[in-house]
């Protein structure tokens, strides 16, 4: 027989290192010993890292490794052979065991796994933490896990409570954050760990408030909040006086006269009346409280134009971006680093420069945390045109640039075609001259290599006909 030591036993690198150590000398499964949780033989045996190897170490996949990592965790005092016991087969040809979810040894680790994994969610919804009397932002937590979770758990406690010091306590094992790192001690016990702070008190009357009657589900709140951690919840004192009297409320909620609905989004301002004396600023505060589209709701802030007052040159985009939509200003996105590197390399100073968009909200779809840009319709076009209006009126430029399809329609109207008419510069009605070009978002867009090199120079040719129009 041998022996193979795993130390601490939940451990997934020292597991692996005795694993890889009884594999590399070709020990079989059934001849190993494993002493993590002492649960070893009292017959002594060769320690499996003092073998010799005669075969290199086995390859596997990352999904047999995050299963190790979770079925380690688990108490089952057999755990560590049934591991080796995959990686045994898995490295004598089984390269798709896991694959085979009727296996008899891989359902037994799902299972393990999931036991972790469900023990590690009751973790992180009930740990309270409690503050420490006569210290500054201290608080400690006791929590009692079926499983050897607190080194899986504490890096998530690290990032949700980073500010403050903590440490959970439990009956193995206790963790400790001082606001910068995390470090691991042995467990404790209950009583050290404090009963009740001010702050529960606080949470109890919250609980107590939205606690909702109508949905009460006793069976339901049972499976997800089981009874075995509610003594380590303030709100669970509450629980049997409100589900006693959840009948009633309910009752009294039907009865009650309904009420009409709250507005979540507060009215909008009255735009102010501007006139023709008004100034560029008045127009830029009036149009902050535009609500003459719908863009305005998903939106940030509006984007006005940025520039000199009397500046001879407005260049005009689309919409605002992204980083446009955050920061308030026109062109900061990736586009707009593009616009400024054309600009410098033609010698056009962007500061005296007008810029501005023919819409001012940032149209956009969510995809999970990323907002992802969409054109703006005809009628929120429209809906802006005023804006550009007052804006043009105000600064009254000798030359403007259109840059992309729908800024150029806007100007030079909706049958304008862009790649076919762009780099030509056009009289306008009023005096000024116009001039389409592309979009340096569209250069952006363009599959890197000969395709946006292409792109770019067009767009730069057409950026040096305002260079040549410019005085010297």
């Amino acid at each position: 027989m041998f022996v193979a030591r795993v130390e601490p036993p939940w451990e997934l690198e020292a597991w692996r290192v005795a694993a890889r150590a009884a594999w590399c000398a070709q020990v079989p499964p059934e001849t190993v010993e494993w002493n993590g949780d002492a649960q070893g033989s009292l017959i002594g045996g060769q320690d499996v890292a003092a073998l010799p190897a005669v075969r290199e170490a086995p390859r596997v996949s990352s999904d047999f490794m995050a299963l190790a990592n979770a079925v380690l965790c688990h108490r089952d005092p057999q755990r560590h052979a049934l591991l080796y016991r995959l990686l045994w087969r898995m490295g004598q040809g089984e390269r798709g065991l896991l694959d085979h979810a009727t296996d008899a040894d891989v359902h037994r680790a799902e299972v393990l796994a999931k036991s972790v994994r469900r023990d590690t969610h009751k973790m992180k919804a009930f740990v309270r933490f409690r503050e420490v009397p006569g210290e500054t932002e201290a608080f400690v937590a006791w929590f009692e896990p079926e499983h050897y979770i607190v080194d899986r758990v504490a890096p998530f406690f690290a990032r949700r409570f980073a500010g403050m010091r903590w440490a959970i306590l439990t009956p193995y094992r206790s963790a400790h954050w001082d606001g910068h790192a995390l470090a691991f001690g042995p467990g404790g016990v209950r009583a050290d760990a404090p009963e009740d702070d001010a702050r529960e008190s606080l949470w109890r009357t919250y609980y107590a408030n939205i606690f909702n009657p109508a949905r009460l589900n006793p069976t339901m709140m049972r499976s997800e909040m089981p009874q075995k951690y509610w003594k380590h919840l303030p709100e669970t004192q509450l629980l049997p006086e409100l589900i006693q009297n959840a009948g009633a409320r309910v009752r009294e909620m039907a009865e009650r006269a309904p009420e009409l609905p709250r507005r979540r989004i507060p009215e909008a301002p009255a735009e102010p009346v501007l006139t023709a004396d008004d100034s560029l600023d008045a127009v830029r505060a009036a149009a902050a409280a535009c609500r003459r589209c719908e863009l305005w709701q998903p939106a940030t802030r509006t984007v006005f134009g940025e520039g000199p007052d009397d500046a001879r040159v407005v260049l005009m985009g689309e919409q605002p971006g992204d980083e446009e939509d955050l920061s308030g200003r026109p062109f900061v996105g990736p586009a707009g680093k593009l616009l400024d590197r054309v600009l410098a390399e033609l010698g056009i100073d962007r500061r005296t420069l007008y810029l501005t968009n023919a819409v001012k909200h940032f149209r956009f779809e969510q995809r999970g945390k990323r907002r992802l840009h969409r054109n703006p319709t005809s009628t929120q076009v429209q809906a802006c045109r005023p804006w550009l209006q007052q804006e043009l009126a105000r600064i009254d430029p000798q030359l403007i640039v259109c840059l992309g399809a729908n800024a150029a329609r806007t100007v030079l109207g909706g049958d304008f075609q862009l790649m076919a008419q762009r780099g030509q510069w056009r009289v306008m009605a009023e005096g000024a001259r116009a001039l389409a070009t592309l979009h340096p978002s569209w250069v952006l867009r363009q599959p890197e290599g000969e395709a946006r090199q292409a792109a770019l120079a067009l767009f730069k040719n057409d950026l040096a006909l305002l260079a040549a129009a410019l005085p010297q």
